[in-house]
This record gives C-alpha cells, sequence and structure tokens, in this order.
C-alpha cells in the first residue's frame, strides 16, 4: 500500500488526536473497522484530487470513500484538526521557523456547488453561491489561522474572530505566543474603527489606505498571504466548495494548512 498520501511523518502526528473507537462487542462483533491511516489517507486522497467521495480508489487508499467521509465527519465533530495544526506551529516555533512579529491577513472567494451553511451570493461571482476563506500568515506565508464565511461577508469582519482563532503557541520557554505585533493588510481593512480594536490588542496595524496610490511598500510584506491560498488551492477539493457541511470543509481547509506547516518542517532538516 503506497503511503505518498500519508507519510509516516504525518501520520505520527495525527495518531495521537485521534480518539479512541468505541469497544467492539465480545458475540457479533462484525466486520473489523478500517485502519485509522487507511482512512486518513481516503480523506488526503480527495483533499488533493477533488473526486467525490464514491470514486475514491480502494485498492489505493485501502478504504472507500464513504468510510473516509464518516471518519472526516466524526475527527472533525472531536476537534482533530485545529489540535494537529496547533501541534505542528509550535514545532516550528521550536525550530524557529515561525516568526509571528509581523503577519499578514486577507480573504478568498470560493464557489459553493451546494449550497449549505456559510454560503452567500459572490459579490466578484455574479451572486453565485460561494464562501470565503479568511486567513492570516506569518512572515514567511505560514498558515497561522484560518476562518470560513458566506461569500458576501465583508474581509474586515473577520479580523477580530481570526486574531482569536490565533491559537495559544507553545514550543518554548515562557508563555505561548497569541498575537503578532504588526499586522499587515490591504485596503479592504482600511477602517479606523478596526485599526482602534486591533492598536488595543498591542498589535500594531498597517493597512493600505483607500485613495493613496500603490508603492507604499506595505506589498513587500503582504504578498505572501497570497502566496500562502495559492499553496491552499494547490489542494484541488478547495478551488470550489462542494461540502455542504461547513464544519467538514473547514476541517479540509485546517488539514491543507496543516501538511503546509509539515513541508515548512521538511525543509528545515
Amino acid at each position: 500500500m503506497s503511503d505518498d498520501l500519508v507519510p509516516d511523518d504525518l501520520w505520527e502526528r495525527v495518531a495521537p488526536l485521534l480518539p479512541p473507537r468505541p469497544a467492539r462487542r465480545h458475540r457479533y462483533p462484525g466486520r473489523l473497522p478500517v485502519d485509522d491511516r487507511a482512512a486518513l489517507r481516503g480523506i488526503v486522497y480527495v483533499l488533493c484530487k477533488s473526486v467525490s467521495w464514491r470514486d475514491v480508489p480502494a485498492e489505493r487508499t485501502g478504504c472507500s470513500g464513504v468510510t473516509a467521509w464518516r471518519r472526516l465527519r466524526d475527527w472533525t465533530e472531536a476537534g482533530v484538526w485545529p489540535r494537529l495544526h496547533e501541534v505542528l506551529l509550535a514545532e516550528l516555533r521550536t525550530a524557529g521557523l515561525l516568526e509571528m512579529d509581523d503577519a499578514a491577513i486577507d480573504g478568498s472567494h470560493v464557489r459553493a456547488l451546494k449550497r449549505g451553511a456559510h454560503t452567500g451570493p459572490s459579490p466578484v461571482d455574479r451572486a453565485r453561491p460561494g464562501s470565503k476563506h479568511h486567513l492570516i500568515v506569518d512572515r514567511h506565508g505560514t498558515p497561522i489561522a484560518v476562518t470560513l464565511t458566506a461569500g458576501n461577508r465583508h474581509d474586515v469582519t473577520q479580523l477580530l474572530p481570526l486574531l482569536d482563532a490565533i491559537p495559544p503557541i507553545c514550543g518554548l520557554r515562557g508563555r505561548p505566543r497569541k498575537r503578532p505585533r504588526r499586522l499587515f493588510a490591504d485596503r479592504g481593512y482600511d477602517y479606523d474603527k478596526y485599526r482602534r480594536l486591533v492598536w488595543k490588542r498591542g498589535i500594531k496595524p498597517l493597512f493600505a489606505r483607500r485613495g493613496v496610490a500603490h508603492g507604499s511598500g506595505l506589498g513587500k510584506t503582504r504578498w505572501v498571504v497570497e502566496r500562502t491560498f495559492a499553496w491552499l488551492h494547490q489542494f484541488k477539493r478547495l478551488r470550489i466548495r462542494y461540502e455542504i457541511r461547513a464544519d467538514l470543509h473547514l476541517g479540509l481547509l485546517q488539514l491543507a494548512c496543516s501538511i503546509i506547516c509539515l513541508r515548512r518542517l521538511r525543509t528545515s532538516f
């Protein structure tokens, strides 16, 4: 069985976070449950290839697409994906690869074919139903936190929720790191009210001003968040939202962020 989808370093970090399975009955125990690693392989296959769940190749992944979807549902409800992301962020901080003094924030539209929660008429796609990924990254583009909203929500409405979504990142002695020192954003965040709220959190807002000519120099730092969106959209399942359940789509988004963090860890070895 190929493990190119779930390499050992990914599995070693996911396995301790998975919820325990219910005990099997002594009489009539039924079929043996599918191996968790095989189920994760099916989830990652859908995340990377964007095939429908029924088309997951069991001969390659070791499980059916229905089983993979059920494990995605169960593990999402158990909170596995944000904990995995937090573990990897702590490892990056321990390795000196997480630079949170400077952070950048932005949002990206995706079409939502099946509607569902957190969908709305997209202002950039002729009012078709869509969702929005909101992302905050560190100086190198490492995803720190991500949220999901309807496509018609303004970026600035997720500024404070995104900052609140940053987990307490351990990895070094002392208090966990919870916020950046400086936050870069484009003109969509140019509201004095939100500048004041960001200042109150001890963060310096460096937001581009509307009506000011380009060339402020903020793009030299802010471009990393656009690159991270490009990394996320290499996972084909995230280019268009197929999941009706918003929590499952967000779970796949968090898993993709964790894989990006793991790739950065690998480059340091």
